[in-house]
């Protein structure tokens, strides 16, 4: 059983996975091209800065455990993954884990999306199977865990567990994340007044409508 890993050691698999299908002719990956590919703005949730001192202690911790492999044979090292092998998990999880160690927690559709370039899946079904297998290992243990349905979400989300248990208010997102004052009494006060903002607004739109529309019509009425 793998003990818990880092955020920046899931980083680092997360972008050797991903880098190994996007840009094969780059890969295995130097420790320069490593570290941009952790830090990088795009399809990364949350954003890091790490340092390459700090991404090179990471490699080196996941070196012991099979999950990157050191190769030397150009000026620089490079480094591969083994992530699939070390878990014993099939090419669609280990998609599935890259995006979710990439992005944070997502729903199934979500991952469809994100793992289009690692592996297709056929339909969001696929997607929640494949992330069932890991929720439901026998050996080794889970890998990924479902978390309880955000309010007005259609989907839950789903997260992986490499970094040991994951507490849902933690990995909130914000778009889902509810606002204090939008519970009980002073949220109720704030709602309704919000709405009359709105129901004021429209009266006063149709109102200017309809002078406009008066104002045409007695345009067209008045002799020529």
């Amino acid at each position: 059983m793998l003990p818990v890993l880092s955020f920046l050691e899931t980083r680092v698999l997360g972008v050797l996975v991903e880098k190994e299908r996007t840009v094969p002719d780059t890969y295995p990956l130097s420790l320069n091209a490593l570290t941009l590919g952790c830090n990088q703005k795009n399809n990364r949730n949350p954003v890091s800065q790490a340092t390459e001192a700090e991404v090179q202690a990471a490699v080196d911790a996941l070196r012991p455990l099979a999950l990157v492999i050191e190769s030397s044979g150009s000026r620089v090292m490079r480094y591969t993954h083994n992530l699939g092998r070390v878990l014993r998990v099939p090419e669609p999880a280990v998609a599935l884990l890259a995006a979710l160690m990439l992005r944070g927690p997502q729903t199934p559709g979500e991952l469809r999306v994100a793992t289009e370039r690692l592996h297709r899946f056929a339909d969001p079904g696929a997607v929640e199977a494949a992330l069932r297998g890991l929720a439901e290992r026998t050996v080794g243990g889970p890998l990924v865990v479902q978390l309880p349905r955000v309010p007005g979400a259609r989907e839950s989300r789903w997260a992986h567990l490499l970094s040991g248990p994951v507490k849902a208010a933690d990995h909130e997102s914000p778009a889902a994340a509810v606002p204090a004052t939008s519970t009980g009494a002073v949220g109720m006060a704030a709602e309704v007044a919000s709405l009359q903002d709105d129901v004021s607004e429209l009266q006063r739109e149709i109102a200017e409508l309809r002078a406009i529309v008066e104002r045409l019509a007695r345009d067209r009425s008045a002799p020529q």
